[in-house]
C-alpha cells in the first residue's frame, strides 16, 4: 500500500474531474482543502469528499477548510450558518471574560458539528496572530484580542471546541502574521522587530497552544531571525523557532504554495517548505499543472511527520456530544451583540 504523500491540495470544481481522480490516485495526497468554489449544496460536499477518500484510496484523509467565522468563511448561507468574526468574542471578552470563553468554546463546537456532517474534519482555524497599529488588515478583526493572554485564552476555547466535535484545528499563522505590513496572498511581508520583541508578543499565543494538533505557517520574513526566506521556508526559523522556543510538536503544514509571497516554479516551492521541516505543503488553487508539480516536490509521510498526520487523524475519533439549541442560541446572541445568558453558557 502506497504511503500518503505530504501534500494538501485543493480541487478545481464541484466533482472530481478525471484528471484529478488519475492524480489523488497516483499522489495519494494526505488532504483536501474546499473553498466556496468547490460548495454547491450539501449533498455535493460530502460526494466530493467520498469521491477524493476513494480516489486517493484511503478515508484517512484531512479534510480542510477555512471557516473562521467574518470574512473568512466558505461556507455561507444557505450552506452554513452566518458567523462572526474573531473581534465579536474579544468584544464580549472586555465585557465577561467567562462568558466570552464559554461562548467561544460552544460555538466551536457548533461549527465542528455542521462541518463533521459534511465530512469535513479540519478547520484552518483559530488565527492565533497578535496584530499591532499600523499592520496590515489581512489579520484585522481576524484576531481575538490585541492582548497575548486573551488571544490565547479565546484561541484555546475556540480549538477546543473544535476537537469536541471532532475537527482539528490548525493554528495559524505560526510563529506571527499580526505585525505584516503587507498581504501574504500579494507580497512577501517583512517583519523588523527585535527578536525579544517577538518572543514576548507574536511568538508567545502559538507557545501557549503548543499542544495543539496542527499548524499552518506564516509566509512572512523576519528579518531578525533569517532575512533571506519566510518562516514558510526557513528552516532557522521552524527548528529555532516553531519547533524550538514556541515548542510546538504538531503537524505543521505550509500556508498556501501558490500565495504570491513566494516565488520560483510550484515544485521548488514545495521542495523550499519540506526542506525547511514542515511535515506537509499545502496547495490551493486547484490548478492541475501546479497540482503535479507541488507533487513532484514533497515525499511520502514517513517518520516523525507521518506520526504527527495519525496524531491528528485521531481527533475525528473523539466527538463529544453537546446541546444543539444552546449553542444555536449563544451563536444568535454573539451576532446581535448580547451577552449570552448565564444558563446558555
Amino acid at each position: 500500500m502506497m504511503l500518503p504523500s505530504a501534500l494538501i491540495t485543493g480541487v478545481a470544481g464541484l466533482k472530481l474531474t478525471t484528471n484529478e481522480r488519475a492524480f489523488f490516485k497516483d499522489t495519494h495526497p494526505c488532504g483536501l482543502i474546499l473553498f466556496s468554489r468547490n460548495c454547491e449544496n450539501h449533498l455535493q460536499i460530502r460526494r466530493l469528499v467520498d469521491d477524493a477518500k476513494a480516489a486517493a484510496g484511503s478515508d484517512d484523509l484531512l479534510v480542510l477548510i477555512d471557516q473562521e467565522g467574518g470574512r473568512v468563511q466558505r461556507l455561507r448561507p444557505p450552506l452554513g450558518r452566518t458567523l462572526p468574526p474573531a473581534m465579536a468574542y474579544a468584544e464580549l471578552w472586555t465585557i465577561n471574560p467567562n462568558a466570552a470563553l464559554a461562548a467561544a468554546r460552544i460555538t466551536a463546537r457548533l461549527v465542528a458539528h455542521d462541518l463533521r456532517g459534511l465530512g469535513i474534519n479540519t478547520n484552518c482555524a483559530p488565527v492565533l496572530d497578535v496584530p499591532v497599529p499600523g499592520a496590515h488588515d489581512i489579520i484585522g478583526n481576524r484576531a481575538y484580542g490585541a492582548t497575548v493572554e486573551q488571544i490565547a485564552a479565546l484561541g484555546r476555547a475556540v480549538a477546543e471546541g473544535y476537537m469536541a466535535g471532532g475537527v482539528v484545528p490548525v493554528i495559524k499563522h505560526i510563529p506571527g502574521h499580526g505585525r505584516a505590513l503587507s498581504d501574504s496572498h500579494l507580497d512577501l511581508p517583512s517583519v523588523e522587530a527585535s527578536h525579544e520583541d517577538l518572543s514576548v508578543s507574536d511568538f508567545a499565543t502559538f507557545k501557549l497552544l503548543a499542544d495543539m494538533p496542527a499548524a499552518m505557517t506564516a509566509h512572512v520574513v523576519f528579518t531578525a531571525l533569517d532575512q533571506n526566506a519566510p518562516a514558510s521556508t526557513s528552516r532557522t526559523v521552524t527548528e529555532r523557532i516553531i519547533r524550538g522556543e514556541i515548542g510546538f510538536n504538531g503537524l505543521l503544514m505550509s500556508d498556501d504554495l501558490s500565495m504570491k509571497a513566494l516565488s520560483g516554479e510550484m515544485r521548488s516551492r514545495a521542495e523550499a517548505v519540506i526542506a525547511a521541516g514542515s511535515d506537509v505543503a499545502l496547495h490551493c488553487n486547484g490548478d492541475m499543472d501546479e497540482m503535479r508539480q507541488a507533487a513532484e516536490g514533497v515525499p511520502e509521510l514517513k517518520g516523525p511527520a507521518m506520526r504527527r498526520f495519525l496524531a491528528a487523524l485521531t481527533i475525528p475519533e473523539k466527538q463529544q456530544p453537546f446541546d444543539l439549541e444552546r449553542a444555536e442560541a449563544v451563536l444568535a446572541d454573539v451576532i446581535a451583540g448580547r451577552i449570552p445568558a448565564a444558563e446558555s453558557v
